[in-house]
């Protein structure tokens, strides 16, 4: 049976609503989309809020959307708020008068998770995998900052947000008020202040061969080119168009391009901003799917409501963010490998004790690769120093509210750092309290058998039997400092499931 779902997306300067048909032989299907320019942006990167006349405009707009679904018969819907909402003091507030006024609930996306969401729209497009066996540069370019994702050999690699962005780039130049012919010099010095830093501190010895392009105006420069296979074309003759776009002022390319004059305005910076990307790595190609985040917010429902397998394993990525993060603070070591590989077998092995899912198994293992982090700035003090850390990292398709919950999990895993005080005043509602305490307690006891770098230990099961969680860890080592601590770390488990984990260490001579 088909089923109908609209994506909104309620961005810095432009609200855009897709309607997607779910099932038949092509899983989904758009089949129709609705566009308005406003400009929020403007005023929540300036004033961190938003005017009563835009307010009053956004309002009719998605009343618009709700008129539009309802002649659909589309009763199934997401809205997402993007970094202007971010932006926004009195974000509350203002979403709850949006919904009393539109009928319409908007959720605001953390940067990770907006870019999370557009680059499932990209990675479910013919071509993705391929080009991502060599080095590829994701570049997702939004109003109000750009995120460059890079991957190799079929993984990520690394994710890192820039504050620079189309919309923020404008208001910039507008306050400037510089001659068209200084646009391409001005713009290019703004985006390499930043591309040095990133190009220093994480670009490293990868190669990159290809760039993808999520960018809500760069569909103009590729339509010049015609039909190409997977959005492709060649870094020299992108750097062709660019020469010649560069001479021209905003009215001039919109002349060019076909496209209207506010659109020429955005799409200068973004243009720069990827040629002087395509400069710092030395790329042959570029790939420019043409999605956006409402394709991202249709395919991560339809994955998620089992309409659609994808091809590409996303939770990898996710856990590879985390990874890669914990390498750059030198703890992905053995430790850490122990320490996830026990957490995960304790988790799985007490389902029944604690009830939760697979999204909780994720936060657990990030939590278990991230433990050691803080260690690299302070060994006195690393749970402090471990919170902060992951409080303030960019981890890909992870949301704030769980970073955050990650990084009180963490601190709360050292010794005579458990308060559940600290999780009530982390302001969480109380399932997610019961989340962090019942991770907490897991990470506690995984912790208290990875305690020794030079320690190998072949096999690790845990069963419940008796009131009791067995777990038994074969070694050829014998296991003294953690039989000898493994008592501290269990208390909190013991109050949390009424269970008592006991460590059976086991003999191997291999």
């Amino acid at each position: 049976m088909k089923k109908l779902f609209a994506a909104i997306d309620v961005g810095s300067y432009e609200l855009c609503m897709k309607i997607f048909e779910f099932g038949g032989k092509a899983g989904i299907r758009e089949i129709d989309c609705i566009r308005h320019r406003i400009d929020i942006g403007n005023d929540t990167f300036h004033d961190h809020m938003i005017s009563r006349d835009k307010m009053d405009e956004l309002c009719e707009i998605l009343k618009g959307f709700r008129r539009a679904m309802e002649t659909y018969r589309c009763l199934d819907y997401l809205a997402y708020g993007t970094s202007a909402f971010r932006e926004i003091e009195n974000t509350g507030a203002v979403l709850d008068q949006i919904e009393r006024r539109t009928g319409i609930r908007i959720s605001v996306l953390s940067n990770s998770e907006q870019r999370f969401l557009e680059y499932k729209g990209a990675a479910l497009k013919s071509g993705f995998e391929k080009y991502i066996q060599t080095g590829t540069a994701f570049v997702d370019i939004g109003g109000g900052s750009s995120q460059i994702t890079l991957f190799d050999v079929g993984h990520l690699v690394t994710t890192v947000n820039l504050h620079i962005g189309t919309l923020r780039i404008r208001t910039k130049l507008r306050d400037m008020e510089p001659v068209y012919s200084d646009f391409e010099t001005i713009i290019g010095e703004m985006v390499m202040n930043e591309l040095d830093y990133f190009k220093e501190l994480y670009l490293g010895d990868i190669k990159v061969d290809n760039i993808i392009i999520i960018d809500d105006y760069m569909s103009a420069i590729m339509e010049t080119y015609g039909k190409r296979p997977e959005g492709h074309i060649t870094s020299r003759e992108y750097k062709d168009t660019m020469k010649a776009l560069s001479v021209k002022s905003p009215y001039q390319i919109a002349a060019k391009l076909h496209i209207p004059e506010d659109n020429a305005a955005m799409l200068l910076p973004s243009a720069i901003l990827v040629d002087r990307i395509i400069n710092m790595t030395g790329a042959k190609d570029l790939y420019l799917p043409g999605v956006s985040l409402s394709d991202g917010i249709a395919y991560d429902y339809a994955h998620r409501k089992k309409y659609i397998r994808p091809l590409h394993d996303f939770g990898d990525d996710i856990l590879s963010s985390a990874a890669n993060t914990a390498a750059k603070y030198g703890s992905f070591d053995l430790i850490t490998s122990k320490l996830t590989d026990a957490s995960l077998i304790i988790f799985d092995a007490t389902k029944k004790l604690h009830g939760m899912g697979s999204r909780e198994r994720t936060l657990l293992n990030i939590a278990s690769i991230m433990r050691n982090v803080g260690k690299y700035v302070s060994l006195s003090v690393p749970a402090e120093t471990s919170y902060a850390i992951i409080k303030d990292s960019e981890i890909m398709g992870i949301s704030h509210k769980e970073r955050i919950m990650i990084a009180t999990i963490v601190a709360s895993s050292y010794p005579n750092n458990i308060s559940y005080d600290f999780f009530r005043s982390a302001e969480f509602d109380q399932k997610d309290e019961i989340i962090m305490t019942k991770l907490t307690a897991i990470l506690r006891v995984a912790v208290g058998l990875a305690m020794n770098t030079e320690k190998t230990m072949k096999d690790i099961t845990a069963h419940i039997k008796d009131k009791k969680l067995i777990i038994k860890v074969t070694s050829k080592d014998r296991l003294l400092l953690e039989k000898g601590l493994f008592s501290q770390r269990t208390d909190t488990f013991e109050e949390v499931f009424g269970v008592t984990p006991v460590l059976i260490a086991l003999r191997s001579d291999k």
